[in-house]
C-alpha cells in the first residue's frame, strides 16, 4: 500500500491540514524532553484519519499542535490555508472558531445548560439567533430528541457525549479533531457513540481526525498515522481504502 502522505511537497488546495516537519519540545531538568519529533503530514479535504498510537505516544500533543491549540518548537503547520506561525493567540482563536470542531473524551458541558441549550451555545456565541431548530434537529440525529431539556446531570455518559457531538457539528466545522471520545464510555456504549460520529461526519462532509489508542476504532477512518515515542512510524490506508 502507498501512504496517503504529500510529505516534502508543496501545499495542495485539496488539503485542509498540512504539518511540516513539527517537532515539540519542553524543558525538563538540565535537558529537554521531546514529545513529538519532525512529522510529516498532509490531509484532504473531507477524508477521515486516525491518529493511532500507545498511551505517551504524543497523540494528544500532536492533535493540540494541528489544532493550533498549541505552538510547534519547530515545524508549521497550515490549516485551511492559514500559516499557523503568524498568528498570535486570538488569531488562532479565531480559525478556530471558524474552521474547527472539537470532541474529547471529557465531554465539557456547561452543567448548568440544558442539552438544547448546550449545542445551541457555538452559534449564540457568534451573535447568531434562531438556532433552536438546527441543534433540535442535530440532537435528533444523534437520538437525543425526546432528551432536550435535560441537563448533563440528567444524562448518560453517552448521551452527554452524543449532545458534545452535536455542539461539534453545529458549526459547520471544515476539520473535526475527536480525542479519545470513547475513552470514558463501555463499549457498546462507545459503539454508538462512534456510529453518531461517523454518520454527522458523512453527512455534513467534514474532514475528521481521529485520535485513539483502539485499533479498531482507528480502523473506521480511511487512513492510519501510527506514532511511537513521538515519531511517525507508518502512515497507510486501512484495507478497503487502498
Amino acid at each position: 500500500m502507498t501512504p496517503l502522505s504529500w510529505n516534502n511537497k508543496p501545499v495542495s488546495s485539496s488539503a485542509i491540514l498540512d504539518v511540516q516537519h513539527i517537532t515539540k519540545s519542553y524543558p525538563e531538568g538540565n535537558g529537554t524532553l521531546t514529545v513529538v519529533k519532525d512529522i510529516n503530514f498532509s490531509i484532504p479535504r473531507g477524508s477521515t484519519c486516525a491518529i493511532l498510537g500507545p498511551s505517551g505516544s504524543g497523540k494528544t500533543t500532536l492533535l493540540g499542535l494541528c489544532a493550533g491549540l498549541d505552538r510547534p518548537s519547530d515545524g508549521e503547520v497550515l490549516l485551511d490555508g492559514t500559516q499557523l506561525s503568524k498568528l498570535d493567540e486570538d488569531g488562532r482563536a479565531r480559525v478556530r472558531n471558524e474552521v474547527v470542531g472539537f470532541v474529547f473524551q471529557s465531554f465539557q458541558l456547561i452543567p448548568t445548560l440544558t442539552a438544547l441549550e448546550n449545542v445551541m451555545v457555538p452559534l449564540e456565541l457568534r451573535g447568531q439567533r434562531n438556532v433552536r431548530d438546527e441543534a433540535v434537529e442535530l440532537l435528533r440525529r444523534v437520538g437525543l430528541g425526546e432528551r432536550l431539556t435535560h441537563y448533563p446531570t440528567q444524562l448518560s455518559g453517552g448521551e452527554q457525549q452524543r449532545v458534545a457531538l452535536a455542539r461539534a457539528f453545529i458549526n459547520k466545522p471544515k476539520i473535526l479533531f475527536a480525542d479519545e471520545p470513547t475513552g470514558n464510555l463501555d463499549a457498546e456504549t462507545g459503539q454508538m457513540v462512534i456510529q453518531n460520529l461517523f454518520a454527522l461526519n458523512a453527512n455534513s462532509g467534514t474532514t475528521l481526525v481521529l485520535v485513539t489508542h483502539d485499533l479498531e476504532l482507528a480502523n473506521r477512518a480511511q487512513r492510519i498515522i501510527r506514532l511511537k515515542a513521538g515519531v511517525v512510524v507508518s502512515d497507510e490506508p486501512t484495507i478497503g481504502n487502498d
